[in-house]
């Protein structure tokens, strides 16, 4: 049985970098853009779980933030839109811990919160903050029973898990979360022979990059997931994350390109791509491919999220293009 969608329209805070903006005026600044989000459609808000800045979104050195104390922050002074990381790192923190935080984000944001969670991938901020980098095979294993013991404690009075890694004994999370069934919990990563087989086996939501004919590859895997283990996969909300750029002039949009595509290290006509890019037509045209593909949701992140009109526009359009 299909559930209702995790999201429809997501906006992730990935860059911290605003021109102008002194660091201790940074949150306020990043209070606005979620107030300004709210008022523009989208239905939830994300952050990225890196402590460097990663290459696809500025330089190293740029200033980024801690993700769930960032997180925790914004479900006090937010009201509609749902909160998550997209998608925490699970080498970062000790499950059990992990599922705490996201209750306590649930309990002040009123039942908001989701839970974004993957194996991780950036070895080198985890080399420079001290923390074990396992190879790939160990860290799905280790996410699997992470995902399983946050489950237990979103679920259960006093939980219970032993496994290879991760083990609990009558761990109490009180209070609990809003929802009895805890927060949702939202998978990231497109690996096809473990990773989706995770998603089919424990996950509320899913979500995948690349463009609509990888998407739709992507959901016939997990359909075929899914259907191995006798779970329906509409039961899981499929979520797509990419950039967006909403302008009426091509000289913008070619200028935005070139910016996305050498974060990618792209040429700009691929990063076109990559992208919602063009006129709020063009844009929703392309959201229907990605409806068509099997998408539930779509998670934009922009260029500039300080420009609160360019903001609006793109909040405005994914909306429109999800109701059409």
């Amino acid at each position: 049985m299909s559930r209702p969608a995790i999201t429809r329209v997501g906006l992730q805070l990935a860059g911290y970098s605003f021109p102008g903006v002194m660091d201790n005026k940074l949150f306020q600044h990043i209070v606005d853009i979620a107030h300004a989000a709210e008022a523009s459609g989208f239905d939830s808000l994300w952050t990225m779980d890196h402590v460097h800045q990663i290459a696809s979104v500025g330089e190293p050195d740029e200033p980024i933030l801690e993700a769930y104390t960032t997180l925790a922050a914004l479900a006090a002074v937010t009201s509609t839109a749902r909160l998550g990381v997209l998608v925490s790192c699970n080498g970062f923190r000790n499950p059990a811990l992990l599922a705490k935080m996201v209750t306590t984000i649930d309990i002040i944001s009123g039942g908001r919160a989701v839970l974004g969670i993957g194996a991780g991938w950036h070895e080198e901020e985890c080399r420079a903050y001290g923390m074990d980098f396992q190879p790939p095979r160990e860290r799905l294993a280790r996410l699997d029973e992470a995902v399983q013991i946050c489950r237990a404690m979103f679920t259960e009075h006093a939980a219970r898990f032993s496994g290879r890694f991760h083990s609990v004994d009558e761990a109490l999370n009180v209070p609990g979360p809003v929802n009895p069934d805890g927060p949702p919990i939202l998978i990231g990563g497109g690996g096809e022979r473990v990773l989706i087989p995770l998603v089919a086996r424990h996950a509320d939501a899913c979500n995948f990059f690349g463009g609509p004919a990888t998407v739709r590859h992507k959901i016939e895997v997990l359909e075929r997931a899914c259907a191995a283990v006798g779970r329906d996969s509409g039961e899981i909300s499929k979520t797509w994350l990419g950039t967006a750029i909403v302008t009426d002039s091509e000289a913008e949009l070619q200028e935005a390109l070139e910016r996305l595509g050498s974060l990618l290290g792209v040429a700009p006509s691929a990063a076109r791509g990559l992208a919602l890019c063009g006129t709020p037509a063009e844009v929703r045209r392309q959201v229907a491919e990605y409806r068509a593909a099997g998408i539930d949701g779509v998670i934009a992140t922009v260029l500039d999220a300080g420009d609160l009109d360019h903001l609006h526009r793109v909040g405005t359009t994914l909306r429109e293009a999800m109701d059409d």
